[in-house]
């Protein structure tokens, strides 16, 4: 059978009229065909805490140009992504993303401010929300809620207007959407609703529509991470297993060393924003024997972090997942809640909470003093870590308390925080080590959890990739857990590996061709009913014959390894000749082994729709729509035909609105 060339042709997103049989072609034709039709690949990093965009042109891929610098810009904080912040007016329309948003948010007067709506770290809500629809609300940091889709498509509409406005720039000519390939990237954890949501949103924003999928393509973060990896050569990553005591110094000393250098090395190449891909797999691999080719890539970011295990086949380098992707939100944000709890144990809760609502913008402030503090924060550090506290807290404290906030740092007994006479927060660095414990060690366990897993034997390195990655206590907690069993590298310019890998997988999406499918999907059917094999309370008697109800027909199984094109076929009749729609249930299980779709843990987790409409109903009464699915790209897809014509039927696989 032929493959269907994936994502370029890709079938069926939701509402997509499937390419009809005669389209379809082998791969290698398809690729070149397609490639063709964009003259740029355009990656957006939509992070949690900070996002970016990249881009390579289609001629050119071995250069990957990273977004122009971007205006403002914090202390201590040197990258080239943008907060993932966002101001509507309070007419709620789009005022600003960014640095922008948050300076012009910041310098409003309060009486102002309240007025205005500031979203930031939003993006979690798709992972956390667990029946999310097109309506989900986001709350503003004035308690206003506005449309999720709204604020997702304002922000990746910002992005490709940035994106376009540069390509113009550069080029001298307008740039056209239509010229551009748009990849966004996305944590491989994410349930299937929530990466439907992002090509909605996507949508929504003009970059891509449902009658051209393909011109847009979602990413998995660890994948695009993974994909970049494959390529670095030795001087572009810094191993923190080689570091043997240097003059005298320990291994710690150095992971903050190497890391200032590397830097250093980043911050003179500032100017030119172009990176050079060679055309190669990096001398990494060539130490690889056959056979122990695999390696885990931890993407720490700032809200979850995303565990994945991939083979690498030589010499073309194509990748293989091994495990399903798992992990957790447990990103950098994490370090920032027990900040906040710190602060409620010492002001207490009522006032935190009253503030936050009060004086948003200061509370903003606050969290920007703790980000750069939090940055500086390093495993051998012995002096204090100094938060400055915004006036208006100070001040704010004062009315609401009646009492001093010195007064109120010495009445409670966290006895690693004190007041300098500064003004400031001075944190012993314990304290500030205690912030991030809790968040590092869920990590190590579910790290723990994937290296006991026996498909995960044999791993050579660990990647250590994303913005959390910078951070020196959590290189160090991964270095000394599984030191011994891997080599634990860093990419040099860690915080833009994934958007770099993304630009990489845009060109080239054929690269990763073995999957593993997350969860068992299939569907509810009716099965001849077999005495002593079913149970009696499935049993339906229909004109005399005897079914038995519920049965889950399974699609396949979770962490069952699927090649990209790779299809699951089942053919569907209409129950009545004249139907014109046929809606079957999709349901879902973390569990291998279903029998039964009222199983517990056996969710409705979608639809496919089936449109025969316009499909010619003078053919045979039994019509059988064959319908083939698609579990192996970064999206499910599917497509179906009828078999007495051979004429494509409309098909829909819909996870967010059924």
């Amino acid at each position: 059978t032929s493959t269907y060339s994936s994502p370029a042709k890709s079938l069926g997103d939701p509402g997509i009229t499937p390419l009809s049989p005669s389209h379809i072609v082998k791969d290698s034709d398809a690729d070149d065909a397609v490639e063709q039709l964009f003259l740029v690949v355009v990656a957006i990093d939509f992070g949690t805490t900070s996002s970016g965009y990249a881009y390579s042109f289609t001629k050119e891929p071995e250069c990957i140009h990273v977004m122009r610098r971007w205006e403002g810009g914090d202390p201590g904080v040197s990258n080239q992504k943008t907060p993932t912040t966002i101001l509507l007016t309070p007419e709620r329309k789009f005022h600003s993303f960014g640095y922008a948003a948050r300076d012009f948010y910041h310098d409003l007067d309060p009486t102002e401010s309240k007025h205005w709506l500031y979203f930031e770290k939003f993006k979690m809500k798709l992972h956390t929300t667990s029946n999310l629809t097109m309506e989900t609300d986001l709350t503003a940091a004035n308690g206003k809620k506005v449309k999720a889709l709204e604020i997702f498509a304002y922000a990746l509409q910002y992005f490709k207007e940035q994106a376009l406005k540069e390509l113009s720039d550069q080029g001298g000519s307008d740039f056209e959407n239509t010229e551009v390939r748009w990849v966004i990237t996305v944590p491989a954890i994410w349930k299937q609703p929530a990466k439907q949501f992002m090509r909605q949103a996507a949508y929504k924003a003009g970059m891509a529509s449902s009658e051209n999928p393909e011109q847009l393509i979602i990413a998995l973060e660890p994948e695009a991470a993974s994909i970049y990896c494959r390529k670095l050569r030795l001087h572009q990553m810094i191993d923190l297993s080689s570091r043997a005591p240097v003059n005298g110094y320990s291994p710690s000393d150095t992971i903050g060393t190497g890391f200032t250098q590397a830097k250093e090395h980043v911050r003179r190449n500032r100017q030119s924003r172009t990176f050079l891909v060679e055309n190669v797999i990096g001398e990494i691999w060539s130490e690889l024997e056959e056979g122990s080719d695999r390696y885990i890539v931890v993407d720490s970011g700032g809200g979850t972090v995303d565990i994945t295990v991939h083979q690498i086949r030589l010499p073309e380098g194509h990748l293989k997942e091994l495990y399903k992707a798992t992990g957790g939100p447990y990103g950098s944000l994490g370090v920032d809640y027990e900040f906040e709890k710190l602060l409620c144990k010492i002001f207490g809760e009522d006032f935190i909470e009253q503030f936050k609502i009060k004086r948003p913008a200061a509370w903003v402030d606050l969290m920007i003093a703790f980000e750069s503090r939090k940055r500086a924060a390093a495993p051998d550090r012995t002096n204090p870590l100094n938060i400055t506290l915004p006036f208006s807290f100070i001040d704010y404290y004062k009315k609401f308390r009646g009492h001093s906030v010195e007064h109120a740092l010495r009445k409670s007994n966290v006895d690693f925080v004190k007041w300098s006479s500064q003004g400031m927060l001075r944190m012993s660095p314990d304290a500030m080590n205690a912030l991030f414990k809790p968040t590092i060690d869920q990590i190590i366990q579910h790290l723990s959890d994937v290296f006991d897993k026996p498909e995960v034997t044999n791993v050579k390195f660990l990647f250590l990739v994303g913005g959390f990655a910078e951070s020196p206590l959590l290189q160090q907690a991964v270095q000394s857990a599984f030191g011994s069993r891997c080599r634990v590298i860093i990419p040099q310019d860690v915080g833009l590996t994934i958007l770099k890998g993304a630009v990489l997988f845009g060109l080239d999406p054929a690269v990763i061709k073995v999957r593993r499918s997350p969860l068992t999907y299939g569907v509810g059917v009716l099965n001849r009913f077999v005495e002593g094999k079913h149970p009696p309370e499935k049993l339906l008697i229909k004109d005399g014959t005897r079914w038995c109800t519920d049965v889950f027909d399974k699609f396949i199984s979770a962490d069952q390894s699927v090649a990209l094109g790779e299809t699951v076929t089942r053919s569907y009749t209409p129950a009545k000749p004249s139907q014109l729609v046929i809606v079957i249930n999709i349901y879902s299980s973390e569990q291998d082994n279903v029998s039964f779709i009222t199983e517990s843990g056996v969710k409705k987790c979608g639809t496919l729709r089936l449109d025969l409409t316009g499909t010619d109903a003078s053919v045979p009464n039994r019509r059988e729509i064959k319908t083939l699915m698609q579990f192996g790209d970064t999206e499910i897809k599917a497509m179906a035909i009828d078999v007495a014509t051979s004429k494509s039927v409309k098909v829909g696989i819909d996870f967010l609105n059924y």
